[in-house]
């Protein structure tokens, strides 16, 4: 594994050229990358080590590939060998529907809030269309953002040919190959069509709309702070838009969920606050309720005795 492997400096002319494109902090900060030995992920971790910050590198099996336990000691000796910390967390993914999302959101908690993932601006255009595809609204559209993804600014083929420049033997996914994803369907044959279609690169073009909806969704989370949320008539009158972001504030805030509502769940939400029904599923096993002229967010899981309250958190 580390055989042949070479350290990133910020001085070596590849990685300096590529790390000035990135949106890391400030060097001596202590960060958590998440790792999984491929090749963005393992590009993420090198330039953040070049960065000079101090870095854990967090390995997530999802136990969803025989063998996938084994890939974390090949980000152990990655970890070890440019001088970062290394844990090793594992969780249980069920087959089934929805798997991509609930491996993400597996993923996300286990690695913690704050970490750094190691998507590239081709991930970010992929999201987009993605989102496109479920019917977001400005706020998805602005997809990720620079602060948990410092390598947006990197296109794919650089982080591969990165790891090439570095010696390392990065990890080969084949579920990266497996059409049966939704993600890999719009990497393999939708992106290549788009490009086609337009006659160029349209990976800049769609991150240049996220760039722009991100402008949009930040506006929109500055007014919607002064609405409340819980309140039926406050939600049902604010400007679409705006009860739309204040909305997705407040069940980021309950849930603990990485990933907003749809537009198609903020519709059934509308309904509720404007008392054209008194509750609705919302989504991953919340529902909203209308009381009185309040709004409650609850679990639809059974909920233990000990986290009721937790779990039932409108105001009022």
């Amino acid at each position: 594994m580390t055989v042949g492997l070479r350290r990133p400096d910020a001085d070596d002319r590849v990685v300096g050229e590529l790390l000035a494109r990135c949106t890391f902090p400030p060097s001596g900060t202590a960060v958590t990358c998440a790792v999984s030995g491929g090749a963005d992920s393992s590009a993420l971790l090198a330039l953040a080590v070049a960065a000079g910050l101090d870095v854990t590198a967090v390995h997530v099996d999802h136990g969803l590939r025989p063998g996938s336990a084994a890939e974390a000691e090949v980000v152990r000796e990655l970890a070890q060998a440019w001088g970062a910390s290394f844990v090793a967390r594992s969780c249980v993914v069920e087959p089934g529907g929805d798997v991509e999302a609930r491996a993400r959101a597996a993923r996300h908690r286990l690695v913690g809030p704050g970490a750094l993932f190691g998507h590239t601006a081709d991930d970010q255009a992929e999201t987009v269309v993605l989102r496109l595809l479920r019917g977001t609204g400005p706020t998805g559209l602005a997809a990720m953002r620079a602060t948990t993804h410092p390598i947006l600014g990197l296109r794919r083929a650089e982080t591969e040919a990165l790891g090439e420049h570095l010696g390392v033997d990065v990890v080969r996914d084949p579920t990266n190959t497996d059409l049966r994803f939704r993600r890999n369907r719009v990497r393999a044959e939708v992106m290549p069509l788009l490009d086609g279609v337009a006659e160029r690169d349209v990976v800049p073009l769609l991150c240049r709309l996220a760039e722009q909806s991100a402008q949009v969704a930040d506006l929109l989370e500055v007014l919607a702070a002064e609405l409340d949320p819980t309140s039926a008539r406050a939600l049902s009158t604010a400007p679409a838009p705006v009860a739309a972001a204040a909305f997705r504030r407040w069940w980021s805030e309950v849930t603990g969920e990485p990933f907003p509502p749809d537009a198609a769940s903020i519709d059934r939400v509308m309904a509720v606050a404007r008392g054209e029904a008194t509750r609705c599923d919302v989504a991953r096993g919340w529902s909203l309720r209308r009381s009185a002229g309040r709004l409650h967010l609850e679990s639809t899981s059974a909920p233990s005795s000990t986290d009721d309250d937790a779990r039932s958190m409108g105001l009022g």
